[in-house]
């Protein structure tokens, strides 16, 4: 199964943690990004997230890659969400197993900071106020 996946569904964090599972593995550490609320003072109702999925699956992988080369880790997973989010959904899970935990947490760390740069998923915020916007992962509004 690929390290960095893309999925329209909710995802099942327990299913995701037992793909780290490694004899050799004495840490696993986690990040979840949740639909929050507000951003950047406005009221958030909701979200949708868009990928040009060819192109953000080549990066993800890239990037898991990166971090399996780069630290001491076991197995690393990445799935971000796609399509309509509500408030309180998860919209995206990093794992990483490793020997020992700082690997673990300096891998997760790196993985979710390199998917919000580099990977090509945007997101539409709908506010309360009636207006949207869309955003990079990086948080920055998408210029026209």
């Amino acid at each position: 199964m690929s390290a960095f996946r893309l999925s329209d569904r909710e995802l099942d964090m327990r299913a995701l943690g037992q793909e780290l599972a490694s004899p050799s593995a004495g840490a696993c550490v986690s990040f979840e990004g949740w639909v929050r609320d507000r951003n950047e003072g406005k009221g958030v109702l909701q979200l949708a997230y868009q990928a040009y999925a060819p192109l953000a699956l080549a990066e993800g992988e890239r990037i898991m890659a990166e971090a399996l080369a780069q630290f001491a880790i076991e197995r690393a997973v990445c799935v971000h969400r796609t399509g309509e989010l509500r408030i309180g959904d998860l919209a995206v899970w990093v794992g990483i197993s490793a020997a020992h935990r700082d690997a673990a947490f300096a891998a997760c760390r790196y993985v979710i900071d390199e998917i919000k740069r580099r990977v090509p998923i945007w997101k539409n915020e709908f506010y309360s106020d009636g207006a949207s916007g869309w955003l990079h992962p990086d948080g920055s509004p998408v210029q026209s």
